[in-house]
């Protein structure tokens, strides 16, 4: 296995296994998505690993983008300026990476042992299975930010949980829990938090002992045209997010999500 900057990869017998490690919240970035996609390809040239499990360290699962994150500033600052190529091009080369990830082939279960926030939901919506707990959230918080939903959840989010369950949770931002994440069929398996990761262990263990070719065919035809169907939602996605981010709006979503307080958006 490969060695990587934020992530740790290893293989238990035919299983593959990533684990993000920026904790506490780990907020991710270009290279974050690049490594993420780069190991499921090696998993893929791998004729061992039949399947693979996406975990993180810390007390997030992922939380999305980090607003506070330097080079983010910088990209904003230049296109306050009146140059947004540069901004456009990393938000597009960061979608880029993520339909790479949609085109992995083989089978993968992400371990949600607590929040998946933002762009974190997309992440943990790329993989075939989510195991679960009580204590995890889920939450496509893009309206509360002044945003629009990124990552392919408007193609991903409506085919998992259904078109109605999907705007509920778009147009609130609200929380997910656990229980309501299951019970949705947003998770596969709920089981208690310090659980999580060896429950999706033996989920991926599971389906490693099915045919390797059958796997590959079957999902090949369940997931026909997924990663298309995303890299269309991203760059609409893409689109509408760079208008919105030059509103006031988005400011004041972000400032008042970092102060944990009500938005005061004046739709402007």
């Amino acid at each position: 296995m490969s060695t990587y900057k934020d992530i740790g990869v290893e293989k238990v017998g035919h299983v593959g296994t990533i684990e993000i490690r920026r904790p506490p919240l780990n907020f991710f970035d270009i290279s974050l998505i690049n490594q993420i996609a780069d190991a499921l390809d090696e998993f893929d040239r791998d004729i061992e690993i039949r399947a693979s499990v996406l975990s993180a360290q810390g007390k997030a699962f992922c939380a999305g983008a980090n607003f506070n994150d330097p080079a983010r500033q910088a990209q904003e600052a230049r296109e306050a300026k009146g140059d947004p190529a540069d901004s456009l091009g990393a938000i597009n080369h960061l979608y880029i990476q993520a339909v790479r990830i949609f085109r992995a082939k083989k089978p993968i279960v992400a371990a949600v042992q607590g929040a998946a926030i933002g762009g974190g939901l997309g992440l943990a919506v790329s993989a075939d299975f989510r195991v679960t707990c009580p204590e995890a959230r889920f939450s496509a918080n893009f309206t509360k930010l002044g945003f629009h939903p990124g990552f392919g959840l408007t193609t991903t989010l409506p085919e998992l949980i259904g078109k109605n369950n999907a705007e509920l949770m778009f147009y609130t931002s609200r929380r997910v829990t656990g229980e309501e994440a299951y019970k949705w069929g947003l998770a596969n398996v709920l089981v208690p938090q310090d659980q999580v990761k060896a429950a999706a262990m033996k989920l991926a263990g599971e389906i490693a002992e099915c045919s390797p070719l059958g796997l590959l065919s079957t999902r090949g035809t369940m997931r026909a045209g997924l990663a298309d169907r995303v890299m269309a939602a991203t760059n609409h996605e893409l689109a509408e997010q760079t208008r919105l981010r030059a509103t006031e709006d988005f400011k004041e979503g972000v400032k008042a999500t970092e102060e944990r307080r009500v938005a005061n958006f004046k739709g402007r």
